[in-house]
């Protein structure tokens, strides 16, 4: 089983990235702000789970964590899908 990532943003906000296994066996990302808001997305199949924790490490780092990570996403060429939003 993989040993799956969760970071916490360094700027001491209430940010949370992390990368979960799905019920259908794939991975899903986890965003959540510490107050109202609430993302997930599903990963496209076959991305490796390292290339999904150097995009959420890179992630954290910015101020406007969920614009970075599509940024970082897209630089890796992994494609997600929205699975809830709140």
């Amino acid at each position: 089983m993989a040993s799956l990532a969760g970071h916490h943003s360094p700027h001491g906000a209430g940010d949370f990235l992390g990368l979960r296994r799905a019920r259908s066996g794939g991975f899903e990302i986890v965003y959540d702000d510490g107050a109202m808001h609430r993302q997930v997305w599903r990963v496209a199949r076959g991305t490796a789970e390292g290339q999904l924790d150097e995009a959420l490490q890179a992630a954290m780092s910015a101020n406007r964590v969920v614009s970075a990570l599509y940024t970082e996403l897209k630089k890796r060429g992994v494609s997600i899908d929205v699975v809830a939003a709140s």
